[in-house]
């Protein structure tokens, strides 16, 4: 049986990678920070929950002794667009600096802190995969576009740092997914619209289509995929 740890698993895209793995046999432990949030879904998944802020060293610190002792899988999912909760005032300097740190923090430095932190748990021939974003290749969202992008660039080099012990790391970048709390309840049919008409398959995307392919890069089959960033986003962006 594996050890699953899903960061930002309480709702959307995380929840709906916690199911696929505990239906599929594995032990999954879902992290986030909200504690009601995280105790609704495990108990409806049947998994185990511990509740953090990621992106804050001291509480990931804290939270290692409630953490599996060996790791199989990491799917990093913690994230959003924190911009959506406030849009920095261009005037005021201080402002957009604590605008683009937050997007970092929320995006970049969640993944990096749980990975750096669980990586001597590692088990050798293990998986981490980053939920990325088409935000990252040029599609916009200012902080938010950057924090991803960067985490394209760190797992890259993690994934250099951990292939000898025949770790992979990869990115899934979706593109528009419904069904989530990402757009915090913003998104207008319009919005919908013109997202899904620069698709190739006419449609949005769904929790279940990210998650196939993570749980594929999970799987022994993906064991020579690595460094790598695979588009979900019916083609609105080609990764050629």
């Amino acid at each position: 049986m594996r050890e699953i740890v899903v960061t930002g698993g309480g709702t959307g895209i995380g929840a709906a990678v916690a199911a696929a793995f505990a239906a599929h046999g594995d032990r999954v432990t879902i992290t986030g920070r909200r504690e009601q949030v995280l105790k609704e879904t495990a108990g409806r998944l049947g998994v185990s929950h511990v509740a953090f802020n990621a992106a804050n060293p001291v509480a990931v610190g804290e939270a290692l002794e409630r953490l599996p002792d060996r790791v199989d899988v990491l799917v990093n999912n913690a994230g959003g667009n924190t911009n959506l909760d406030r849009a920095p005032d261009g005037d005021d300097l201080m402002d957009v600096a604590e605008s683009w740190w937050a997007n970092l923090n929320a995006n970049l430095m969640s993944a990096v802190l749980v990975t750096s932190a669980l990586t001597p748990r590692l088990a050798d021939g293990g998986r981490i995969v980053t939920i990325g974003s088409i935000a990252a290749r040029g599609t916009g969202s200012g902080s938010y576009g950057a924090a991803k992008a960067a985490v394209e660039a760190w797992t890259a080099d993690l994934a250099a740092e951990l292939g000898p012990r025949g770790v992979t790391a990869n990115v899934v970048s979706p593109g528009l997914v419904v069904d989530t709390e990402f757009f915090r309840g913003r998104l207008t049919e319009e919005g919908v619209r013109r997202r899904v008409e620069s698709t190739r398959n006419g449609r949005p995307g769904t929790p279940d289509d990210v998650t196939a392919t993570v749980r594929f890069l999970a799987s022994p089959e993906a064991r020579h995929i690595t460094g790598q960033v695979v588009h979900v986003n019916g083609g609105a962006y080609l990764g050629r």
